[in-house]
């Protein structure tokens, strides 16, 4: 048994269906924790789980929507009610939308909002009243990114989201460090997935990424793996509050 052994123990991870999230949920896996897969696509889910199944994985999957707090508080109830208990949360499921500000409608601003900083909040709040009243302490992994900590034209309210879950993650630290809940957060880069790969194949936006990033190369879901495992393990047992950014270098530099 090693500090980033994680036998013995559960992890959610939302939006886990595909992309960051299974990378994330794989790599959770190959440490020893049981997965909880999560997904709206109920095809791409059951998909997802036949693949960590045949890899000898122990894989439960879910779905719920994580805007919707009664969906939430039943799809926990679920699990409780079946003897699972999540000792790490991965708070992945997320979206995008690209707009310039002065024509984002009020709607827009709100599903971007609630999809990926309400959401974090309902349901870190939701898995950490378990916790607490388990009194065996736990870990909640925020998926932020770049944006958590600068901005770029068009993308005014995941930039706000972002940044939110960057202090939201301090202040689940400031409330839930004394019940050994560790909250902390991944600030990725540009990553190669599904919804990026039509950026991968602009030559203009490519070259741009290759050019400013010290690494010269986008990153993989597998790039997160390390990080994520180091957050959900006893290794990482006295960081509180932190966001690491898997970036390649971005961020370092001018």
């Amino acid at each position: 048994m090693t500090i980033f052994d994680l036998s013995g123990k559960t992890a959610l991870i939302t939006g886990s269906s595909g992309g960051l999230g299974f990378a994330m949920a794989r790599g959770l896996a190959q440490a020893g924790a049981q997965v909880i897969l999560h997904g709206r696509n109920q095809d791409k889910l059951h998909e997802a789980h036949s693949v960590l199944s045949s890899e000898g994985f122990n894989v439960l999957k879910t779905s719920f929507d994580i805007t919707d707090e009664a969906a939430i508080e039943k799809a926990l109830g679920n699990l409780k009610g079946d003897g699972v208990y999540i000792d790490i949360l991965v708070n992945n499921a997320g979206m995008q939308l690209r707009k310039p500000l002065v024509e984002l409608t009020r709607n827009e601003w709100d599903t971007v909002i609630n999809t990926n900083l309400s959401s974090a909040f309902l349901l870190g709040r939701n898995v950490a009243r378990q916790m607490i009243e388990r009194g065996q302490g736990g870990k909640v992994v925020n998926i932020g990114s770049l944006m958590s900590s600068v901005a770029r034209p068009t993308v005014g309210a995941y930039t706000a989201a972002k940044g939110g879950v960057r202090l939201l993650t301090q202040s689940m630290a400031a409330e839930w460090a004394e019940h050994g809940i560790q909250s902390n957060a991944i600030g990725p880069g540009y990553m190669i997935t599904e919804m990026t790969q039509p950026l991968v194949d602009d030559p203009d936006f490519n070259g741009w990424i290759t050019g400013r990033t010290p690494s010269r190369r986008w990153g993989t879901p597998e790039d997160l793996v390390g990080t994520v495992v180091y957050l959900a393990s006893p290794a990482s047992n006295y960081v509180n509050g932190q966001i690491i950014y898997v970036d390649g270098g971005m961020l370092a530099v001018l």
